[in-house]
């Protein structure tokens, strides 16, 4: 019998456009298939109305998916007046209305309100886990479902546009914000009900929109056999980590698992560089090729996860 077919070993990210109705596991499995990738995974879950932005890692990439997720996101949504929802967008059943309609000047005035760290409670329908299940598995079986309230961080929100009918707002924010929730406690501030109608992801982190790629680009490219010209580096999301160049010698100690020290007069430049770490976390580089995630303290860098380039 023959050996069932694991894959090819890809190693980068593809920044993917995603489409309306497909969760972000579809779109993944989709990529995954396109590029028959031994190794992959997503930067962060997009509701499946959502459009826009889902990285996707493969390989050794993989490995530096967290660094993905942590990062701040850019949404662009639509905010329809009206109604709520029990999903908070325009795919569930009405649970409330009204007929306040919020002038552009008052949606713009309360904005402020949601800018910082805030208290925001998740969606019934969410992935959250509420005693080892998720919400929308219990929401779907009719129980009662009672999200904990969480701390979120957002960064700006813009007004772009405004009428009678919806507002259009860009939302620059910090991990595990859901724009749904987003929405809602906005319209309850201003007296009125809304829902989300349209949510397209911008950003995430250094993975923007110019540079990502349709799944029709990526149908064509498979056609012609060019699939992996639309491959990022692995290292693309981590770009605010500090990067230390390392030696042959240096990169195989790492490779072994053993710390490289930094005590000689030729490192002090390197030193320099690895105190603009907040977390002490640096990249090692062998050129243009990274070696590893690697701690730094005690002047010395210690390697966390290997990437397997070489």
């Amino acid at each position: 019998m023959g050996r069932k077919n694991k894959g090819r070993p890809v190693h980068g990210w593809i920044a993917f456009d995603k489409p309306a109705d497909m969760t972000s596991t579809q779109a993944l499995n989709r990529v995954r298939h396109l590029f028959n990738a031994a190794k992959a995974g997503h930067g962060g879950t997009l509701d499946p109305i959502a459009t826009g932005m889902l990285p996707i890692a493969f390989g050794e990439a993989t490995k530096t998916m967290t660094y993905t997720v942590d990062q701040t996101k850019v949404y662009r949504i639509t905010v329809a007046w009206g109604s709520e929802t029990d999903t908070d967008d325009r795919e569930g059943a009405v649970t409330a209305r009204s007929d306040r309609r919020p002038a552009r000047e008052e949606v713009k005035a309360v904005l402020p309100r949601f800018v910082g760290t805030i208290t925001q409670i998740p969606p019934v329908y969410s992935a959250l886990k509420i005693d080892g299940q998720r919400s929308y598995d219990l929401a779907r079986e009719g129980k009662t479902v009672e999200p904990k309230p969480r701390q979120v961080t957002i960064h700006s929100i813009e007004l772009d546009d405004a009428d009678t009918r919806s507002a259009i707002l860009t939302v620059k924010c910090g991990k595990g914000t859901y724009m749904r929730a987003l929405a809602r406690d906005i319209a309850r501030e201003l007296g009125a009900c809304a829902h989300i109608q349209e949510i397209r992801r911008l950003a995430v982190g250094a993975f923007t929109l110019d540079v990502a790629v349709t799944l029709d680009q990526l149908e064509a490219s498979a056609e012609r056999g060019t699939l992996d010209d639309h491959l990022l580096p692995v290292q693309t999301p981590l770009d605010d980590i500090p990067a230390v160049a390392v030696t042959e010698q240096e990169a195989q100690r790492l490779r072994n698992g053993q710390p490289v020290p930094l005590l000689k007069r030729s490192d002090l430049q390197r030193l320099r560089t690895l105190e603009t770490s907040d977390d002490g976390i640096v990249l090692a580089l062998l050129g243009q090729t990274p070696v590893a995630l690697a701690t730094y303290g005690a002047a010395q860098i210690q390697p966390v996860r290997l990437l397997n380039l070489l």
